[in-house]
């Protein structure tokens, strides 16, 4: 039997705890040193619907209630009816009147247009199938309840068939981005829909007050020609008047060049789940979880429409038109 070296093996024990951290999956909890103290009390929760008909007696149909602490970590939807992206999901914390988390399911998930391209996914979203078959993976936070309800596109039949999992953790301590997140935290979508902006105008995705992160990014556009591309992302922080750079253009904030030229693509940090030469639209996701973009006194998130230095209007032409956005912004603030 070999002979084991004693000193070696009690410094690779010692090791141990930062390669579990450095395998750990984003948003997982930090090991504990202390075994069991972190841990306490935790435990999984599920709510599974299988060909169930939900919107029968309810047009907002709940299909998942939870009492107690902690968030949210998994959620799927199946099903097969026209308009599939754009059933309604709301998440509903702490019995509050008006969903927090208020999306469409194809945008939640960074797609817009309708785009059946499929299956792809990351550790956070993705689509398995067109037209079912849509999850979600971000950590939805809550202290004393949490409510996820859908509701039907309009015009689709009330007896409907659907299936969905939702599940989650409780009693265990929330990270994003390698941060701690306080117990109060909580994950807020900030939305602007079918937004027109005139040509070099600046315009504002979200605004927030106090702490917090911005976790992810969805925009969808469609304009007379692809110049609008060339507007740069803009994070203004706290009270600065000068804006921080998050891109030299649209395109490469979502980490594309040359107007998505390559066509779609999906990816852990930023992905293009739509492009369409004839109508000059796209729509692309972006996760902040990697490279985190925060606060502490407040933040303005920001995008123009085309770019401007000087008398340099940038583009082949120099002419962007009219654009039409919709945004989401997911952001975890406290």
């Amino acid at each position: 039997m070999a002979k084991i070296d004693r000193r070696s093996f009690a410094l690779s024990l010692a090791a141990l705890p930062l390669v579990t951290a450095v395998l750990a999956p984003a948003g997982a909890a930090a090991p504990s040193a202390k075994k069991g103290r972190v841990l306490r009390g935790a435990s999984t929760f599920s709510h599974v619907g299988k060909e169930e008909r939900p919107f029968v007696d309810h047009v907002e149909a709940t299909i998942a209630e939870q009492n107690g602490q902690g968030f949210l970590d998994h959620m799927w939807f199946g099903g097969s009816f026209p308009g599939y992206d754009k059933l309604r999901l709301r998440i509903y914390v702490d019995r509050e009147a008006v969903a927090s988390i208020d999306a469409e399911l194809g945008l939640a998930t960074g797609v817009g247009f309708a785009d059946p391209a499929a299956p792809w996914g990351t550790v956070w979203t993705g689509v398995t199938g067109a037209p079912s078959g849509i999850y979600l993976n971000y950590r939805v936070p809550f202290s004393k309840h949490v409510k996820v309800t859908v509701e039907l596109p309009k015009g689709v039949a009330s007896d409907t068939v659907f299936w969905w999992i939702v599940r989650g953790l409780q009693n265990v301590p929330l990270q994003i981005a390698g941060f701690p997140l306080p117990e109060h935290a909580r994950l807020r979508l900030y939305k602007r829909e079918d937004l027109v902006v005139e040509p070099l105008d600046e315009f504002d995705l979200c605004k927030m007050a106090g702490e917090g992160m911005v976790f992810q990014v969805t925009i969808a556009a469609v304009s007379a020609n692809f110049q609008y591309m060339e507007g740069q992302m803009r994070a203004y922080i706290g009270a600065d008047a000068k804006p921080q750079m998050l891109s030299s253009g649209l395109e490469d904030y979502f980490l594309g060049t040359y107007y998505f030229n390559r066509n779609l693509y999906h990816l852990p940090q930023a992905g293009l789940t739509h492009r369409d030469q004839a109508s000059h639209s796209f729509s692309a996701y972006r996760f902040h979880d990697i490279d985190p973009l925060v606060f502490s006194d407040g933040i303005r998130l920001a995008c123009r429409c085309g770019e401007k230095r000087g008398e340099k209007v940038f583009g082949p032409t120099g002419e962007p038109k009219a654009t039409t956005y919709t945004t989401y912004v997911w952001a975890y603030e406290w």
